[in-house]
């Protein structure tokens, strides 16, 4: 109920330009999103990586409307790759093809990212950009293109793709993906598809990210474990310890903001922790996909700004 109606919440367009206007809708998202600037993203990825953890940038948008707002977001896909190289940080980013333009243009979409993987793949040290996942009408899409993009000659390992537990056909995609070595952040999904394309009870959803969750470990391939669960956690850690997997053979990933202590816990114990760090003034689609995602964050939120 509370998934739904959070999600519910993602698209309503009046509550989104609300939101980000509103001085406490810019409170509320400060624990889940770095800021707005580019400026501000590079500071919070400087102070997660003296934590010792690396990180994932984000530059928050989706289903841009024209051709200057795609090349205005890979401009500044641009600048982050350019300074995560001359402050040296321990920094990849990701991105989204509506962001490049899909809805509007998919050649200019598909041109913009492969710009920029091409520019990561040329860095020295060769960076890393992950091309995430959206809504079931652009899963082919995605995955066709991150198929080929691997394909071109020096991107191999600088260009992933994101697998959500949640639908039904992932292992399949899975399946794929690894037949090319394409590195994978596992997720467990966070937008409204019907029953016959997403697994809908949670321990359905658990069940299949664990699934394939050990599919990916056992792959050889550097891979993203994406959870905040506990249990999953737990399940992960001791299977790497049963089935002799290296600590530095795949990392956990969590959000900008959310169970610090477990991610610093991991760090101590020899893990390897990424943090997806988001900016942007777009932060509303965002943060009501991460509480439907795990509603128990609306109560945190809520204390922090009580508080």
């Amino acid at each position: 109920m509370f998934r739904s109606f959070f999600i519910s919440l993602s698209q309503s367009a009046s509550l989104r330009a609300v939101a980000e206007r509103s001085s406490i809708g810019q409170k509320f998202s400060s624990r889940f999103v770095a800021g707005t600037q580019v400026e501000d993203a590079l500071r919070a990825t400087q102070v997660v990586n003296q934590a010792g953890l690396s990180v994932s940038v984000d530059n928050l948008g989706e289903n841009v409307t024209n051709v200057e707002e795609a090349k205005q977001s890979a401009q500044l896909y641009h600048q982050m790759l350019d300074q995560i190289a001359a402050r040296k940080l321990n920094a990849n980013v990701s991105l989204k093809l509506t962001h490049m333009g899909l809805d509007v243009d998919e050649k200019l979409a598909y041109d913009l990212a492969t710009g920029l993987v091409k520019k990561a793949a040329s860095m020295t040290p060769k960076n890393f950009v992950r091309v995430d996942m959206e809504g079931s009408p652009y899963t082919q899409r995605t995955l066709d293109f991150v198929h080929e993009l691997h394909r071109v000659p020096g991107n191999q390992g600088c260009v992933g793709a994101v697998i959500q537990a949640y639908m039904r056909r992932s292992e399949s995609d899975v399946e794929k993906l690894l037949s090319e070595r394409i590195r994978i952040r596992l997720c467990k999904g966070a937008y409204k598809e019907p029953a016959d394309l997403a697994f809908q009870p949670k321990p359905e959803v658990d069940a299949n990210y664990v699934k394939l969750m050990k599919i990916l470990m056992k792959s050889g391939v550097y891979h993203g474990l994406a959870t905040h669960d506990e249990n999953i956690i737990k399940q992960a850690k001791d299977f790497a310890t049963k089935e002799n997997i290296p600590r530095d053979a795949f990392e956990f990933q969590m959000l900008y903001g959310i169970r610090r202590d477990l991610q610093q816990s991991l760090v101590r114990d020899g893990w390897r922790m990424r943090v997806y760090i988001p900016f942007g003034t777009e932060w509303y689609p965002y943060l009501m996909r991460r509480l439907a995602e795990r509603p128990a964050n609306a109560l945190f939120i809520a204390k922090n700004l009580f508080r």
